[in-house]
């Protein structure tokens, strides 16, 4: 579990202002690192950490002219720490400042989205647990199936989200390595001792073998566990969208007093959040393509990933993070309708019930081939059909009533037989 240890916003952690102080975190900790194996002075150490600090409207300024930007980086530090500085990324490229520094900002991101992914379990679980028993139909191929749970359904979503949590606590520790091995990752100018204790003052480990840059197969996997999630949240809010058309209403997202859901028609009620979720999943998942596509670079390195990753990874993980926390208002003040569930459970006349039916008429030695037949002229003739009632149908039906007394064939219809197992999953749930 993750620590709730002070975070900043998601939003703040992906600016200009950020990622400098990422970088100069990484500078700091390698020049620590040099001294303590007697590369750098000690003076010089407690020189550059009293004096280091960096102006971003500077860097930029830097950069327009010089055309990189870690190097307007440091020629900004430099001026701040004076005559210390020479000691700053001593034996270090570009990269090792840059990934090293990447890492820390896509730890911290998820360590944001995971904090708020245990507030999402907290919600599902409680809405999974006061709607244990709310009765309602389950669906297949968008048809009436059998009679479930609104909580049941809801601990699919559970075991889901919990699943999605196994998978980023797995991909976090995936992602939280760094590199300071030089130019193309021999470490032909700094130690691995440097490298290593630099990155246990960060919290990374060192890489297992890095070229200039990490390899992007981290990335791509980070990325595509973040789609994974915004796929499973779209799973949710469709979910939501179907249960809240008029002609089902069985859920629906909470209107706010003053909301209006339609400039031309006063009635509407739209379900506008899952929607809006259902967009931004899309958008998640795009960038899992992008993520992919940055994995093969040009022998130790290019810089063709670095454009799209400027664009990619603060979208995906704002996206992601932004999707959670609309997730966890939009079930947490859910509108549940039991009666319309009810309603919806029993139209045409339980149709539903037609398999516990056929069944009952096999345990007493019908055929199956026969039974099934029996039940479904009578499902048949009952559906679609305003005044439609299987019930009816099957009691009056001389075949079943041959095999099934009136109170056999009324226990076919208690929906009761069909959860008399659901406690078992949400024992396993915690629910």
């Amino acid at each position: 579990m993750i620590e709730r240890y002070t975070l900043p916003e998601m939003g703040n952690l992906w600016t200009d202002t950020y990622k400098l102080k990422t970088w100069l975190d990484v500078e700091i900790a390698v020049c620590e690192a040099q001294a303590e194996f007697g590369y750098v002075p000690s003076d010089a150490i407690a020189e550059i950490k009293a004096k280091a600090n960096f102006d971003p409207k500077r860097v930029l300024e830097i950069e327009a002219e010089v055309r990189h930007d870690v190097i307007a980086f440091l020629t900004n530090v430099n001026e701040y720490v004076g005559d210390a500085g020479r000691y700053i990324h001593l034996g270090m490229t570009s990269s090792d400042v840059l990934d090293t520094a990447l890492a820390l900002q896509m730890v911290t991101s998820l360590d944001l989205i995971l904090l708020r992914l245990e507030d999402l379990i907290t919600v599902i679980r409680e809405k999974a647990g006061e709607h244990r028993y709310t009765v309602m139909i389950g669906r297949s191929h968008g048809v009436h199936a059998e009679p479930m749970t609104f909580g049941f359904k809801l601990a699919g979503w559970l075991a889901e989200v919990l699943r999605n949590k196994e998978r980023l606590l797995n991909v976090r520790k995936t992602t939280a390595v760094g590199k300071i091995s030089g130019a193309v990752g021999t470490y032909a100018n700094i130690e691995p001792r440097v490298e290593a204790l630099a990155c246990e003052k960060l919290g990374l480990k060192p890489d297992l073998a890095s070229t200039q840059v990490i390899s992007r197969d981290i990335h791509a996997e980070y990325v595509q566990q973040l789609a994974l999630l915004a796929a499973s949240i779209e799973r949710f809010a469709v979910e939501i969208r179907n249960l809240q058309r008029t002609d089902v209403l069985e859920v629906e997202e909470y209107f706010s007093k003053g909301q209006k859901g339609s400039s031309a028609m006063p009635h509407k009620r739209n379900p506008i959040r899952s929607e809006r979720l259902t967009g931004m999943a899309r958008m998640v998942r795009s960038y899992a393509i992008a993520a992919l596509e940055n994995v093969a670079l040009w022998h130790e390195r290019d810089i063709s990933h670095s454009s799209v990753e400027r664009v990619m990874l603060p979208d995906a993980c704002i996206l992601t993070h932004f999707m959670v926390m609309e997730t966890i208002d939009l079930v947490k003040n859910l509108l549940v309708y039991p009666d319309n569930m009810a309603r919806n459970l029993n139209c045409y006349g339980g149709v539903v019930f037609s398999q516990k039916v056929m069944l009952t008429l096999v345990e007493k030695g019908v055929r199956r081939e026969d039974a099934y037949k029996i039940v479904q002229e009578n499902a048949h003739l009952a559906w679609n059909k305003i005044d439609g009632n299987f019930r009816d149908l099957v009691s009056n039906d001389m075949r079943v009533k041959e095999q099934l007394s009136p109170a056999e064939v009324d226990a076919c219809f208690d929906p009761q037989h069909h959860l008399q197992h659901l406690d078992e999953v949400y024992k396993r749930l915690g629910i």
